[in-house]
């Protein structure tokens, strides 16, 4: 019943637009189709540590440790994931059963928003998942500017486990950006360092630009 009642929630969202409506739906949704890509490899093995690989596609740009890829593009339409998510990162160890999973999202804002005003919507979209717990909340710096990253866990299906999820918001004129991981509930301290790695190496700024 649990499972219905939120996949029903994503479809309600998708067909909402106001500004924070759209920000709890994009919030929610990452959630879910995060929930399904970790559950599924796409191939490889190998041990996560530091920064090693830069990714930049022309908008958004991001830093992934060894141990991670870039999912492609059909396999995200095979999951289903929502045509707001313009990337996804995996990792190619399994950790518990499961392989540790970062998506981002985009999504067009009806008016500009502060930043801590779109994250701080992000967090209380999520909050009214199944099994909802607050772990934590840190802060990054997106650009040079401090966005906090939302450490929870939930269960948001009850055909799947409880998992920990990290989230940041962040925004660029009326362009909103929303980064969920989705991991085990407990993990090491390494693949928190991962995850980490590639929340801060996330920029909307070209890198050849920053090299000028």
């Amino acid at each position: 019943m649990i499972t219905l009642v939120v996949n029903a929630l994503c479809v309600l969202q998708l067909l909402i637009c106001p500004t924070i409506g759209s920000m709890r739906r994009i919030a929610i949704s990452t959630v879910m189709f995060s929930l399904i890509l970790s559950a599924c490899s796409i191939g490889g093995s190998s041990s996560a540590s530091s920064c090693t690989e830069d990714y930049w596609d022309g908008e958004i740009g991001a830093c992934l440790p060894d141990g991670w890829v870039v999912v492609d593009t059909e396999t995200l339409l095979q999951r289903g994931v929502p045509p707001e998510t313009i990337v996804a990162f995996q990792a190619e160890q399994a950790v518990s059963g499961q392989f540790p999973t970062v998506a981002v999202t985009r999504e067009a804002l009806a008016q500009e928003v502060s930043s801590d005003d779109f994250s701080s919507a992000s967090m209380r979209a999520v909050s009214v998942l199944p099994g909802y717990t607050l772990i934590d909340s840190r802060s990054v710096r997106i650009d040079g500017t401090k966005a906090d990253v939302h450490i929870f866990s939930a269960q948001p299906s009850e055909a799947e486990p409880r998992r920990r999820y990290y989230q940041m918001s962040f925004n660029k004129g009326l362009r909103g950006y929303t980064v969920t991981a989705t991991t085990p509930v407990a993990i090491e301290d390494n693949l928190e360092g991962s995850i980490f790695a590639i929340f801060e190496g996330f920029t909307l700024v070209d890198p050849e630009t920053k090299k000028k």
